[in-house]
């Protein structure tokens, strides 16, 4: 019998027209994708626990099963202004509208009623899982010197598991990110532009399984965006911290890397509260640590990705 290698996987998601009908995703919806965990087999176990003349295990029902999928993908433009990045139907799923703008970006910004759900299959080297009606969270982190990365937590429906031949995905077409860098990238936090050595925003949103009479889903319940920007510690007289902490007054954040037409990814939110500043220090120069909270400004706008 032949070793199955972890190395020899693929990725692919499509976005569903009908919730948890599998949409069939092909080579062309492939995800290339870093640190992936997968857990095919996630849910409860319910005890049988009968009462015998004699000891020992009467064992359990798997009820509620689900699999998990995380995995990172490169924060990178879709190859020209307008065209859709390949993490497009990622986004979607993770209560994101898509928004094209031809020759110009593609936006995307959040929703609550009416999110997509994604068909999702899961290749390991033969063998195939698929999940079905699946939705998930995402963060995005960017430290200086790496590549910038989303990370997806995908919760899907059990669908099938079979033996396949491995789709013939390739990387060839994939645009290859600029890292984090002065050059490359630009982050203006209340009003400063910042000298900064990462970034890091989580969606917060609460992904739940349910699994009740007459209906079986995942659902986005609940989203609290929050986020730490590890900054440079300058004079009080630059940018004070500890007054903008204290005051709880908002302001905007934007981030943009990249800077040509077809490679640019912006992180823009209008109303970001500053939390406690925790002190630190890199290469023996003084930082500060945010803790970030993204609140919207009207509603559903606590954050925005524009790729261009």
């Amino acid at each position: 019998m032949a070793d199955r290698f972890e190395r020899k996987l693929a990725i692919l998601l499509k976005v569903e027209s009908t919730y948890a009908t599998d949409s069939t995703p092909g080579v062309g919806d492939a995800l290339i994708a870093q640190n992936v965990t997968f857990s095919p087999m996630e849910g409860d176990d319910v005890p049988r626990d009968l009462i015998l003349p004699h000891f020992g295990s009467q064992g359990i029902t798997l009820a509620g099963t689900y699999a998990r999928l995380e995995f990172d993908i490169e924060m990178a433009g879709a190859g020209g202004a307008g065209d859709v990045p390949r993490y497009g139907g990622a986004l979607r799923i993770c209560g994101w509208s898509e928004t094209v703008t031809a020759s110009t970006d593609v936006t995307y910004t959040i929703i609550e009623n009416g999110v997509e759900s994604g068909s999702i299959y899961f290749v390991m080297d033969g063998v195939r899982h698929v999940m079905l009606g699946s939705r998930g969270n995402v963060t995005m982190t960017l430290n200086a010197k790496g590549n910038p990365q989303f990370r997806f937590t995908m919760t899907g429906l059990l669908g099938t598991i079979s033996d396949v031949t491995n789709p013939a995905v390739s990387a060839a077409a994939l645009i290859t990110p600029l890292h984090v860098s002065d050059t490359n990238t630009e982050l203006t936090l209340h009003g400063w532009s910042a000298v900064a050595e990462s970034l890091s925003i989580d969606m917060g949103n609460t992904v739940t399984r349910r699994a009740l009479i007459g209906e079986d889903s995942v659902r986005i319940t609940n989203r609290q965006a929050t986020g730490t920007a590890v900054v440079v510690a300058r004079s009080l007289a630059t940018i004070n911290w500890f007054d903008i902490a204290t005051s709880r007054s908002r302001a905007a954040m934007s981030l943009i890397h990249g800077t040509t037409a077809g490679n640019i990814v912006e992180l823009a939110a209008p109303k970001v509260e500053i939390g406690r500043p925790t002190q630190g220090a890199s290469d023996g120069i003084v930082n500060y640590s945010l803790p970030l909270m993204l609140c919207p400004d009207t509603a559903l706008d606590e954050l925005e990705i524009i790729v261009r």
